[in-house]
């Protein structure tokens, strides 16, 4: 594995082939928005909450499947908890859900409040049923450029840097500083190489990792 512009580029080129160029967003609504940081409404903020909350445990496919039902179903219904269960049987995310969406404004404006990156990641980490990891998934779909140091990734930056030793530290509950160290340097590389996003080289790692386009 080279981890060379070319490598990447081709990447991203055999995944749009496979109609496989989308996470919340699309492969390119996510790029601009990691260039123009485009400001969400309370509605759209807490649609890119809701899918960080059923992304977690589900595949994408699926996830998204249960977005859109979901999301469907609270723009065009007087909101309902016991009716949300009947779309997705899921007690502690569908409550959740229903907090985020009730506390949607209150949640939104207390984001953008925030100045610094290091701020809103802690925020977004104190929303129902988000934690660390997900927090900087939540944040990159939000435009944030920030990498979501899932357990793909840290695989991948183990093995960028070489040392396999580093692999007994790779945990997806707990992200080691050393091997956090190892992923920041591969995303530098990366966004020296491509001049993109490290937000944009996260997504379409993940995916490629996900889809076995890069075997680990």
């Amino acid at each position: 594995m080279t981890f060379s512009a070319k490598w990447f580029f081709d990447l991203d080129f055999r995944l749009r082939e496979l109609g496989l160029d989308s996470d919340a967003q699309t492969f390119d609504e996510i790029k601009q928005n990691l260039s123009c940081h485009k400001k969400f409404t309370p509605d759209e903020f807490a649609s890119q909450v809701i899918y960080v909350i059923l992304a977690g445990g589900f595949s994408q496919k699926t996830a998204k499947k249960i977005h859109e039902k979901i999301m469907n179903f609270i723009v065009d219904n007087t909101f309902n908890y016991n009716d949300l269960l009947t779309i997705f049987n899921n007690k502690n995310k569908v409550k959740a859900i229903c907090e985020v969406w009730q506390n949607r404004q209150c949640f939104c404006s207390g984001y953008y409040e925030l100045d610094d990156l290091e701020s809103k990641i802690n925020y977004l980490q104190r929303l129902p049923h988000i934690g660390k990891i997900t927090a900087n998934h939540l944040a990159r779909n939000l435009g944030e450029d920030i990498v979501k140091y899932d357990i793909w990734i840290q695989r991948l930056g183990v093995l960028y840097s070489g040392n396999n030793s580093l692999s007994e530290k790779i945990n997806n509950g707990k992200l080691s500083s050393e091997v956090k160290h190892v992923c920041d340097d591969m995303f530098s590389h990366l966004a020296k190489e491509t001049g993109l996003p490290r937000g944009y080289i996260d997504v379409v790692l993940w995916k490629a990792c996900q889809n076995g386009l890069i075997k680990l």
